[in-house]
């Protein structure tokens, strides 16, 4: 059902059936809003298809709340626990999910370079849950090996350069 286990948190609390189904209804929205491939081909265009779009013709968004995963477990009220369980399975289940999608490979093995046009996660560690960073490469730096390390993105904010460590290309392209 779920790609990785409950927060080791959650496991050392016991929750209500109400409280249970909120936290898995919220993680499931977290499941729900990864982006899964752009929308069309147009450079300008920074939306992408997520399983949302199948479930209810549109992605699926949270509200922003205030950071609660340092806060001691004996300090927090009942909904507290449930945002921090849920922030916690979010850290963690993003940092797994974009992991396996960089796809760092060894020296001795090329893997193909970004190019122009190419659709992104940027990673953001301070990001809220289900909040996906998108944008395009709109220019590539390719060093003296003619390898591409460094590209500039145009996001809805604006262009940034960054090193391609800290992006994940789309898992399909149309």
């Amino acid at each position: 059902m779920f790609p990785l286990p409950l927060p080791l948190n959650t496991a050392l609390q016991v929750l209500t059936y109400e409280e249970f189904h909120t936290l898995i209804t919220r993680i499931e929205g977290i499941l729900n809003s990864r982006p899964i491939t752009p929308i069309s081909s147009d450079p300008h265009d920074l939306n992408a298809l997520t399983p949302g779009h199948f479930l209810i013709g549109q992605p699926i968004h949270a509200m922003p709340e205030p950071d609660i995963i340092g806060v001691k477990i004996n300090r927090l009220n009942r909904w507290q626990l449930i945002r921090q369980c849920h922030q916690s399975y979010w850290r963690r289940w993003s940092h797994e999910y974009l992991s396996p999608l960089q796809g760092r490979q060894k020296w001795f093995k090329l893997s193909p370079n970004f190019a122009v046009g190419d659709m992104l996660i940027v990673e953001a560690p301070s990001r809220p849950p289900t909040e996906w960073r998108l944008g395009r490469i709109t220019e590539v730096h390719p060093g003296s090996d003619n390898v591409v390390r460094v590209v500039s993105v145009r996001t809805q904010d604006s262009v940034y350069k960054r090193p391609v460590v800290k992006l994940v290309r789309l898992p399909v392209e149309p």
